[in-house]
């Protein structure tokens, strides 16, 4: 099912590092391949790389293109067509901006992380929310150590984390998205 509301950013600033400071994380080839796939999986038309880093837009402006044009994209058309609908931008903002077009109403912002927080919903609830079409919607998923406090403090909505039966819980972000999508977009 095409899902046009709903967008995946992957954030890579503003994060926190170990120390809890502030940082750019880097970028890394199997979180574009794999979000991007599992993004267009589950019928997103758009995948947002975040990064103020010029080398680093370049560089996933540099991967994606290599599957989206000649060798990698005659060897291995399925990949292209899932980096097609990578996009990359300088912030959050302008990937909002970008997300904006052709929608009414505005972006709702929506965080998550591995801790708990008060006021979060369930995936459940979220997939309720996307059956309104009009309204647009931008998954924001941290790098590092997850989206600072002022992401959390700017969302208009914050999901539960993704839940394990044990008490360790360092999924990787694609293995987060993934999980993700399944819950709110896929077929129960």
């Amino acid at each position: 099912m095409f899902c046009n509301n709903l967008a995946i950013a992957l954030v890579h600033y503003p994060v926190y590092n170990k120390h809890h400071e502030v940082v750019t994380s880097a970028l890394t080839n199997l979180d574009q391949h794999d979000i991007a796939r599992s993004s267009k999986t589950f019928g997103l038309d758009r995948f947002y790389i975040v990064t103020p880093s010029e080398e680093q837009r370049k560089l996933a402006e540099r991967i994606s293109g290599h599957w989206q044009q000649g060798w990698g994209a005659g060897y291995n058309p399925d990949r292209k067509e899932a980096l097609d609908i990578v996009r990359v931008t300088p912030s959050i903002a302008t990937a909002v901006q970008d997300f904006q077009s052709g929608f009414s109403k505005p972006v709702k912002s929506v965080v998550t992380g591995a801790a708990a927080r008060t006021g979060s919903i369930a995936l459940g609830s979220f997939r309720m929310l996307l059956q309104d079409s009009d309204q647009p919607y931008l998954l924001l998923l941290g790098t590092g150590w997850g989206l600072t406090e002022e992401c959390f403090a700017t969302a208009d909505l914050i999901l539960k984390p993704i839940a394990g039966n044990g008490i360790y819980n360092h999924l990787s972000v694609r293995s987060a998205a993934a999980i993700m999508l399944d819950r709110i977009r896929g077929i129960e």
